[in-house]
């Protein structure tokens, strides 16, 4: 059995925890364990915080897609702004003093899953961030009896 979702929200601050908690909700119902589902809740979090932050102007809208296939996780979350830089490098965040003022947030995705892509849409640019996480299940998972 498989599960996908796939949201378009505002670039505001509160559509957030809108995406957590519509991911929470579908990782309680699947039967995911606790401390896999916040992992990737916090993930998707701090990528939908940079979408929000980061998206550009031309478009007052981001996007999350999420899917589960077996014991797998994928989500992708795409802006409009203007995209990670030429070459694939994503700047790091050195000094402790910027750690403050945010900057955490590839590095704690990339923490927190197992396989994380960074890059652009082709053609019109915007970020795109794709995770992956290996799920575990509570025994008493919707998707595994349905498997």
């Amino acid at each position: 059995m498989s599960i996908w979702w796939s949201l378009q929200l505002r670039r505001e601050a509160a559509s957030v925890p809108l995406a957590r908690r519509l991911l929470s909700g579908a990782m309680e119902t699947a039967g995911v364990e606790e401390d896999i589902s916040h992992e990737l809740c916090v993930a998707l979090s701090e990528a939908c915080s940079n979408a929000v932050r980061h998206g550009g102007d031309r478009s007052q809208v981001y996007r999350v897609t999420a899917s589960i296939y077996g014991d797998m996780c994928r989500i992708e979350v795409t802006d409009c702004g203007p995209g990670f830089p030429a070459g694939g490098v994503i700047p790091r965040v050195e000094r402790p003093r910027e750690l403050l003022l945010g900057g955490r947030g590839l590095s704690l995705i990339e923490a927190l899953c197992d396989r994380v892509r960074f890059g652009n849409q082709p053609g019109s640019g915007g970020a795109v961030v794709t995770f992956d996480k290996i799920l575990k299940w509570r025994e008493d998972a919707a998707l595994l009896r349905a498997s």
